[in-house]
């Protein structure tokens, strides 16, 4: 019986340190991204984007805007995509860790995959849902051109994300 009580205690502790709740960025703010290395034409892709996050995962994005017209790209407007899942944040509201994955595909077919589980910032939990502010997001992304593009394959470039007000 003793033990029971004992791993009974252990599970509470331990379900306190941390958490997994549904987050939002604050109104207004601003994600900056740039990517760095890559090879010619298919490096030095820089972006800003707002974010929302959504309750599976799912990243709303408005107001996306490539900074880099002399890229593989060009001046095509690509569609970008992404999720956040699982993230994570200790009993001081930081956030402490989670999975990123952010797509932008040209209209050629191109696509440019960025991830991380190196996710930080603060969490508001007293907002419903709670506020996520301070964001930074460090991670690798790849390139995988389509046939005939003048994209070259690329992969485990660096790449940072900030969130800033706007």
């Amino acid at each position: 019986m003793k033990e029971v009580a004992i791993l009974l205690l252990c599970a509470l502790v331990l379900n306190g340190c941390g958490s997994t709740n549904t987050v939002q960025t604050a109104s207004g703010t601003v994600w900056q991204s740039k990517m760095l290395r890559g090879d010619g034409t298919s490096s030095g892709f820089s972006f800003n984007t707002q974010i929302s996050f959504g309750g599976n995962g799912a990243l709303a994005l408005t107001n996306f805007e490539l900074l880099n017209v002399d890229t593989c790209f060009g001046t095509t407007t690509p569609l970008p995509a992404g999720t956040l899942t699982g993230l994570v944040f200790n009993s001081d509201d930081q956030i402490t860790g989670g999975t990123f994955t952010f797509t932008i595909t040209s209209p050629a077919g191109d696509v440019i995959t960025l991830t991380s589980t190196a996710i930080t910032g603060t969490v508001n939990p007293n907002t419903s849902p709670a506020t996520f502010t301070n964001g930074s997001i460090v991670g690798f992304w790849a390139l995988v051109p389509a046939s005939g593009s003048s994209c070259t394959a690329t992969s485990n470039n660096p790449f940072t994300m900030t969130e800033t007000t706007s």
